[in-house]
């Protein structure tokens, strides 16, 4: 539970009631998948038998939905200028299932020009013409989660970033 979170009132911890309103209350507030959503709810103090059976609930109803989630989570941190591992490393401690994760990654554009247009927004249109500077301009793409691929084509094929 996040700090300063109130615990639910013990005897509405079974209700199935109380947890659809605090699930459909969160998910007002941003989406969330299922997985967080259980977790979310379980935190505050909802039996978890009642959370699954609620969330399933809510899936079923398309309210909860996994693979909208993810393809709007990899939007809008690609936006963002996040790469790929990056966004799928959230994704999966999230707790999306690989499926998804591939699914939503595949969905998103053109990585490499992606990984192009946050090295130029970040160090300028000028591609680095000295070793110091490349291997800084890749380190910084690679915290930013892009491969050794995407930061290749963004930096230009001379770089060796696999040695």
């Amino acid at each position: 539970m996040r700090p300063g979170g109130k615990k639910v009132d013990p005897s509405k911890a079974c209700d199935a009631r109380a947890v659809r309103n605090s699930a459909v209350a969160l998910l007002a507030r941003r989406d969330f998948a299922s997985v967080a959503l259980c977790r979310r709810l379980e935190s505050s103090g909802y039996d978890p038998v009642v959370v699954g059976a609620t969330v399933a609930a809510l899936a079923r109803e398309r309210l909860v939905d996994d693979a909208r989630f993810g393809e709007n989570y990899v939007a809008y941190h690609a936006s963002r200028g996040q790469g790929p591992v990056r966004i799928g490393a959230d994704l999966k401690a999230v707790g999306l299932s690989c499926e998804l994760i591939d699914a939503a990654l595949a969905a998103a554009s053109d990585w490499r020009a992606r990984a192009q247009a946050v090295r130029s927004r970040k160090f300028g249109p000028e591609l680095p013409q000295t070793w110091p500077e490349k291997s800084r301009q890749a380190r910084f793409l690679q915290y930013r989660g892009f491969s050794a691929d995407h930061i290749r084509a963004a930096l230009g094929a001379d770089i060796n970033l696999d040695d």
